[in-house]
C-alpha cells in the first residue's frame, strides 16, 4: 500500500527543534512535507493564505509552540479553532511548557493534543516519532 505524503505545518522559533522535528520525520516511515513558520503572525499568514503564503498548501496536522514572537501558540490556536476552514485541522500544542494555565487554555482553546518537548534530543526525537504514528497511523484525518 502507497502511503500518501502528509503536510505538516511546524510553527517553532527554535532552530534546534525545528531540526530535531525534521529529523524525525526523516526517521518514520510517514512521507511528510513540513513548512516551517516562526511566529505567530506568519503562522496566520501561512494559514489564511496572506502576504507571501498566497500559495500556502492547507496543512494536515499543525505542531504548534506556545511560546513564539509576535502572536503566542493560544492566540493562534484560538484563530484555527474559530475559523469553519481551519478548525478541523489537528493542532498540536509541542511546548516546553508544563504549566497547568498554558495547558488548561490550550484546551479550552480546542487544541487535539498537548505534548511537553522533551529536553534530551534522542526523547525528542522519540516524541515527535509518536505523535506520528498516531496521527499519521492509528487516526483518520479529515480531508
Amino acid at each position: 500500500m502507497a502511503m500518501e505524503q502528509v503536510h505538516i505545518l511546524l510553527v517553532e522559533d527554535n532552530e534546534g527543534d525545528i531540526l530535531l522535528t525534521k529529523e524525525a520525520f526523516e526517521e518514520s516511515k510517514i512521507i511528510a512535507e513540513i513548512s516551517v513558520v516562526k511566529n505567530g503572525a506568519e503562522a496566520l499568514d501561512f494559514l489564511f493564505q496572506r502576504e507571501s503564503f498566497i500559495d500556502a498548501k492547507r496543512p494536515d496536522l499543525i505542531l504548534l509552540d506556545i511560546n513564539i514572537p509576535k502572536y503566542d501558540g493560544h492566540f493562534v490556536l484560538k484563530q484555527i479553532k474559530g475559523d469553519n476552514n481551519l478548525k478541523k485541522i489537528p493542532v498540536i500544542m509541542l511546548t516546553t511548557s508544563s504549566n497547568n494555565k498554558d495547558i488548561n487554555l490550550a484546551f479550552e482553546n480546542h487544541t487535539n493534543s498537548y505534548v511537553t518537548k522533551p529536553i534530551d534530543m534522542t526523547d525528542f526525537i522519540k516524541a515527535v516519532l509518536k505523535i506520528q504514528e498516531f496521527w499519521f497511523q492509528l487516526s483518520k484525518l479529515p480531508k
